[in-house]
């Protein structure tokens, strides 16, 4: 038995994001299927047949664009709902020719199914974690595993400690160009054969992680609308830039999805460690006592 960790990360490669996020949706093994069918079924229902058919993919940039909103909020298109689909559908079929009912109904179809998909997760007791970065962090000069990978990984050790002390951790992520791929795998082989901390949780999480395409694979499609709706709609305290509030029923559900442990920190032995993890500088401990504020 196994859970398997499908990670993906959003605006690493656009500034105008608010915050660069890593993010990962823990599925059992057992229920990886389930998620699977379910979430096929909820594309035809919303779409009227599946999305992700051809070259289209499942991405929060795709489906939760402002535009989206805009289209679903025009009061003066009705669509009713014993169409909704049939239009949707044809939107799909034919852009070039959608007109306002169409568009509208592809819109109202996107949304229920980014809500379907996070409302499945949680159903089947699927877990969110990430790694939440400030776009102006202070990297560090290092060629270790970079913090944000480490905190993910801490995040789903601990999950794993609490709720399946038999099983394994995998870690599948979308294939990156196949230098990055090496470089990660080396990194984290350094980590976790390297480090004190990353051979404890080597004992759980199996340090070679395997490499998928995203177009291809849903539980990492279900990491990237997780990783988007972070950046663009949930906050913690610390994160000061503004959420687009009409991402605000899918942050709600992302914050069901997260994790809390309890460890021992700073002398209180109940201190909450949260899934989600805030990063305002990259650089480690030695580099911040040694270098510049």
């Amino acid at each position: 038995m196994a859970w398997l960790l499908f990670v993906d990360e959003s605006g690493h490669d656009n500034a105008a994001s608010p915050y660069e996020v890593l993010a990962g949706v823990a599925i059992r093994d057992r229920v990886v299927r389930e998620v699977i069918e379910r979430l096929h079924e909820a594309e035809v229902r919303f779409f009227g047949r599946r999305y992700s058919d051809g070259r289209r993919e499942l991405k929060g940039k795709l489906l939760l664009k402002r535009k989206v909103f805009r289209h679903r909020d025009r009061g003066d298109v009705e669509v009713d709902a014993a169409a909704a689909s049939d239009l949707a559908r044809a939107a799909l079929d034919d852009g070039a020719r959608a007109d306002p009912r169409m568009l509208k109904a592809l819109a109202l179809a996107k949304l229920d199914y980014v809500a379907s998909v996070f409302d499945i997760c949680e159903r089947l007791d699927c877990r969110a974690f990430a790694s939440i970065v400030e776009n102006d962090a202070r990297p560090t000069a290092g060629d270790g595993l970079r913090k944000d990978y480490a905190y993910l990984f801490e995040r789903f050790f601990y999950f794993l400690e609490d709720v399946a002390p038999e099983e394994q951790g995998i870690v599948v992520f979308d294939e990156l160009e196949k230098s990055q791929s090496h470089l990660l795998i080396d990194q984290m082989h350094r980590y976790f054969a390297g480090t004190a901390v990353g051979r404890l949780r080597a004992g759980r999480i199996i340090p070679e992680p395997f490499f998928v395409h995203s177009d291809l694979t849903t539980g990492v499609q279900i990491a990237d609308l997780v990783a988007y709706v972070i950046s663009w709609g949930f906050r913690l305290s610390r994160m000061t830039k503004p959420a687009r509030p009409e991402l605000a029923s899918f942050a709600h559900q992302i914050a069901r999805l997260r994790y809390r442990a309890t460890r021992e920190r700073l002398g209180n032995p109940q201190f909450d460690i949260w899934s989600f993890a805030y990063i305002d500088d990259l650089r480690t401990q030695a580099e911040r006592d040694n270098g510049p504020p």
